[in-house]
């Protein structure tokens, strides 16, 4: 049986983590300005940048969605149960991957 106490502040750390980083990255998306005088490799540089961080902003947030949604679901009963196969996710896979519908054997 999980300790859900533990489970929720684990969760809740998750969250917090991922608003820094959200904001983190969101503040390393500004455009690049055409007046910019770096270089046009340079330039080009920054953009290739840009788009691997926009990938990192769209999955985090993504995450931190997935997130919100376990804690409002954490008591409900269906929780923590395997939608394949009806077997209890072991605790560790969900301390890991909270928002894992799925147990090990049926996620592959």
């Amino acid at each position: 049986m999980m300790d859900k106490a533990k489970f929720i502040v684990a969760v809740k750390a998750e969250i917090e983590k991922l608003e820094h980083t959200i904001i983190m990255y969101k503040n390393m998306t500004n455009p690049i300005a055409p007046d910019n005088a770096i270089g046009r490799v340079s330039r080009m540089d920054a953009i290739n940048n840009k788009s691997v961080i926009d990938a990192a902003l769209r999955e985090a947030e993504q995450r931190y969605k997935k997130l919100v949604l376990v804690l409002e679901k954490v008591n409900d009963a269906g929780f923590g149960i395997c939608r394949n196969c009806k077997q209890p996710i072991p605790e560790g896979r969900l301390m890991i991957r909270p928002e894992s519908v799925l147990c090990v054997r049926c996620a592959f």
